[in-house]
């Protein structure tokens, strides 16, 4: 009997352990679409210069639910006048069940897994709404977060040595 107790406690301790990641709720938090030189911007030659900006947003709203947003903004603007053809917008949000994880682990998750996952909606909805304002076709490439993640962690490590380093200096 005490050998079902110890298998049945060493199952229990084993699901405690296991990591979980699920989509709880994905949605359009916020989207903007502007075109400002409308119609005129149709009648000068079609050479945009596209302008793209991405970030992420993370925070927890209960228990083991976090909320991601991923914030794209694309500018186009025309080469020869600098005239905007259009700025789009889009905050693609969604709600996930996070549990189980260390602290990097958990980072990693927030900023590269949850986005990736997020970024197909957001590609779709931004291709839409720039073909709504009739312009030529605009299929964003994908994105890499894990290279972006692990970017980003080389610049804090950087951060940290050159602070570390500036510290010994004024200690000297």
């Amino acid at each position: 009997m005490t050998e079902e107790n110890k298998a049945v406690e060493k199952e229990e301790q084993e699901q405690e352990v296991q990591p979980v990641l699920q989509i709880q709720r994905i949605y359009i938090k916020d989207v903007s679409f502007e075109a400002p030189n409308l119609p005129h911007i149709f009648q000068q030659d079609w050479a945009p210069k596209l302008g793209f900006d991405l970030s992420t947003e993370a925070k927890q709203v209960g228990d083991d639910l976090y909320e991601v947003c991923l914030n794209i903004s694309v500018e186009t603007t025309m080469e020869g006048t600098g005239d905007v053809a259009f700025i789009c917008e889009v905050k693609q949000a969604g709600v996930f069940t996070i549990s189980g994880l260390e602290d990097m682990q958990m980072a990693h998750c927030l900023t590269s897994q949850c986005p990736s996952m997020l970024f197909p909606y957001a590609r779709e909805l931004i291709s839409s709404l720039v073909n709504r304002g009739t312009f030529p076709a605009l299929n964003l490439s994908p994105v890499n977060f894990d290279a972006l993640f692990m970017d980003y962690l080389q610049r804090q490590e950087q951060q940290a040595e050159q602070n570390t380093e500036e510290e010994n200096k004024e200690v000297h």
